[in-house]
């Protein structure tokens, strides 16, 4: 076996995927995702339908708490699609990532893509993954004490302030990606443009063609909210509260993706409310692997790294929550005039 600069068997992730492949377990499932693109679809038309039969009616809150939970499903398809874990080929799955991502949703399917490839390849890596370089926000001691003004604030009490700012996710997620698209940052701007008028034209139809203005804002403050809170609390779990690493770390690829990222464990509920992010472990050391495998290949993961002595984290899904505000609140501490951590932010 090769040894790698940090004296580790370069070998190992070659033997696990042998394993992995053996198995199946990066086999397509069409039939699989035949029934979950049905069925977002019927929850899509479901929520429209009761939009427009409500009417100009406070029940329309809850619709949209509803159109919330849908429009982060449709999100968690254009997410598979954009690993290519639906179709074999490239091009279906391109289709289906812009239908989810700026049509259906309103999100950039590029400029998504592009800043989710550098998570995948360096993730909680303090200078090339995209998710720890966030402005609001401080991942390490460091990052904290770089913060000034308002985000100072914030940061001093990040804790505090993180799950409701996960409520504004939502439109900082259209406004970027719009900011893309006219930026010309997506290699399909008039694609993505396109598909984002529309997405917004139809939105801004539905709902001020069935309510008056007053009922109308709350239905989008709270459609939004809840989308944004939702994706937030679904992808926050992953990577916050492990190791934040440097250019000073050496990793093989099979140790730099499982020791920056936790599991969710839990069950069939579990799996379609987080996405399959639960597994995000085997996500990603597999991330063209179909969303329904992910299961069966935690339990060969797992085994591999306990035999190979790999450090693999999973907990339940609020221990996840509590680990990432510790974790916040450990890394803003020198704003708060701490004199010292609990525990290292950095590894």
């Amino acid at each position: 076996m090769t040894i790698d600069a940090a004296g580790r068997r370069g070998s190992d992730f070659a033997e696990l995927s042998k394993t992995i492949k053996q198995a199946g377990l990066l086999d397509r499932r069409p039939g699989y995702y035949g029934f979950r693109l049905a069925g977002n679809a019927l929850a899509l038309v479901a929520v429209i339908a009761a939009v427009v039969w409500l009417g100009d009616s406070w029940w329309q809150l809850l619709a949209a708490v509803a159109l919330g939970v849908v429009f982060t499903q449709l999100a968690f398809l254009g997410h598979d699609a954009g690993h290519r874990q639906i179709f074999a080929g490239g091009r279906g799955n391109e289709v289906l990532g812009y239908l989810h991502g700026n049509l259906f949703v309103g999100i950039s399917y590029g400029w998504w893509m592009g800043k989710h490839n550098r998570h995948h390849a360096n993730p909680n890596h303090e200078d090339e993954d995209p998710d720890v370089d966030i402005s609001v926000l401080a991942f390490t001691t460091e990052q904290s004490l770089t913060k000034r003004g308002v985000f100072r604030f914030i940061a001093k009490h990040q804790a505090f302030f993180f799950f409701p700012l996960l409520l504004l996710e939502g439109f900082s997620l259209h406004v970027i990606s719009v900011a893309a698209v006219l930026r010309r940052d997506v290699k399909a701007w008039r694609l993505e443009l396109a598909l984002l008028l529309a997405h917004f034209a139809a939105y801004s139809a539905l709902v001020l063609l069935t309510m008056s203005p007053a009922r109308g804002v709350l239905f989008v403050v709270v459609h939004q909210a809840v989308f944004g809170l939702y994706m937030g609390c679904s992808f926050a779990p992953n990577h916050k509260g492990m190791p934040v690493l440097t250019a000073e770390h050496q990793f093989d690829f099979l140790r730099k993706q499982v020791l920056t990222s936790r599991n969710v464990h839990g069950n069939w509920f579990t799996d379609l409310l987080l996405g399959g992010l639960n597994y995000q472990i085997e996500h990603h050391l597999f991330p063209s692997m179909p969303r329904p495998n992910l299961r069966r290949a935690q339990v060969l993961v797992h085994e591999f790294c306990r035999e190979n002595s790999i450090s693999y984290a999973q907990c339940g899904l609020l221990r996840s929550y509590g680990h990432v505000l510790e974790y916040l609140h450990e890394a803003s501490a020198p704003l708060r005039g701490a004199a010292a951590l609990a525990r290292p932010t950095s590894t």
